[in-house]
């Protein structure tokens, strides 16, 4: 992969910076509200009288309309630019965080937690457009990476602060106080958030309707390495998302007998370990394009044992040591995922990378609404009992690897086709 920079490259520079991380800190904002549950699960149950299937509907819920609003959001994104479709994501997340601090009924908790996720789904894909139109695309993997690293930093004030005030301040201190952070985000993105530098703007769209909106998702979805980024972000994610997102923190707990203090620092292992092999799968795939599909199918086989494996422990209890082992590896799930967008990436034009990024990001996400579900109800079906439940997630793994090895050769095909075909474009640019 050539380092220089193509014709029409933003310059990126110190500016760049800034604006991204704008961009950056929403997601870290939208991230802590989205993980804010999977601390707060016990605490759920007691307070809305619900059993397990009922609880899993609480992310199910958040999950479903996340995954149900990445591709309106991708041709939003496409179509208004990032800042518009960035503060309407950060006045829905923020209502919907100080709805559930005031919730006192399972019904309006619902609705929150529905409010929620559609305000954070408006967030990643934002960021990585934002990504797109400031820096040079050779800095497209790196960028993503490290947007995604900051972004679970928010899961960290999960497991480290909103857990701790749950139990200092009481449920509806906890979550308002949290609601704020998305107030001052708000007024920063109002404030300061441009939309691209001076002299990049995108070439304007001179048709919309229907029209515009079947042939931007038709066209994406035609790229193998759109279908492709898909499922490599569908296999990867969810088994982290799942642990982190609810299902953790009572698996440690109730199945393990851990107490919450110690169940809450596995937790941050995950978040740390995601932070670390996300610099280095940034970096790793930043000079080696050819890296992505053994990363990512190294960190599904890696999950697969070590899931397996406590699941399978002949004693009660699996050792500590075996649970930091997973913990560890469930880190490097969030960072596989991010890799679906470097097959998505060069696969589409600027004007439609809205688009097939939220066709990706949707295959995570639908992937976790199935586990958390399948979890759910297998709790309340065998008793408690969470290696069945948890097993669940195999299927799905199995079912993405299949997927990914029946598209990765015309993807690589076709790619192979585009990076000539810019070669020869770019050397035919005057001077």
């Amino acid at each position: 992969m050539t380092s220089a920079q193509l014709p029409g490259d933003p310059p990126g520079g110190r500016r760049a910076v800034a604006v991204w991380g704008l961009g950056v800190a929403v997601y870290f904002v939208a991230i802590t509200y989205r993980t804010s549950l999977g601390v707060a699960g016990i605490d759920a149950a007691e307070r809305f009288h619900i059993n397990s299937s009922a609880l899993s509907t609480f992310s199910i819920l958040q999950v479903l309309v996340y995954a149900g609003m990445q591709i309106p959001v991708g041709l939003m994104v496409d179509r208004l630019g990032t800042r518009k479709v960035l503060m309407l994501g950060v006045l829905l997340f923020t209502l919907g965080q100080f709805g559930f601090a005031l919730s006192h009924s399972y019904g309006m908790a619902l609705a929150s937690r529905a409010l929620l996720g559609c305000g954070d789904a408006m967030t990643f894909i934002s960021v990585l457009r934002l990504g797109s139109r400031w820096f040079p695309a050779r800095r497209g993997p790196l960028i993503a990476q490290v947007a995604a690293l900051f972004g679970m930093a928010g899961n960290l004030i999960s497991t480290l602060v909103i857990a701790r005030a749950l139990h200092d301040a009481g449920w509806t201190t906890t979550f308002a106080g949290s609601a704020l952070g998305g107030v001052v985000v708000f007024v920063l993105v109002l404030l300061f958030l441009k939309d691209h530098p001076k002299g990049f703007e995108p070439a304007p769209v001179t048709h919309m309707g229907a029209d515009y909106v079947r042939r931007q998702i038709a066209d994406a979805w035609r790229e193998p390495g759109t279908r492709l980024g898909m499922w490599v972000h569908f296999t990867t994610q969810f088994p982290a998302m799942v642990f982190l997102l609810l299902w953790g923190m009572p698996f440690l707990v109730e199945a393990e007998g851990l107490s919450r203090a110690t169940a809450g620092q596995l937790l941050t292992l995950v978040v740390l370990s995601n932070m670390a092999v996300g610099l280095v799968y940034g970096q790793v795939i930043a000079r080696h394009h050819a890296a992505r599909g053994p990363l990512a199918l190294g960190t599904v086989g890696a999950t697969a044992l070590l899931w397996g494996t406590v699941l399978l422990w002949p004693s009660d209890h699996a050792p500590m040591w075996l649970l930091v082992s997973l913990c560890v590896v469930l880190g490097a799930c969030g960072p596989a995922s991010m890799i679906g967008f470097d097959f998505a990436r060069p696969a589409n034009p600027p004007e439609r990378i809205g688009t097939a990024s939220g066709i990706v990001n949707m295959g995570g996400f639908t992937a976790s609404m199935t586990t958390l579900l399948a979890v759910g109800v297998l709790l309340d079906l065998t008793g408690e009992n969470f290696r069945i439940a948890f097993a669940s997630v195999f299927v799905l793994q199995a079912l993405g690897v299949v997927q990914i090895l029946r598209l990765r050769g015309r993807a690589h095909r076709r790619e192979r086709e585009r990076v000539v075909a810019s070669r020869v474009e770019a050397v035919h640019v005057p001077a």
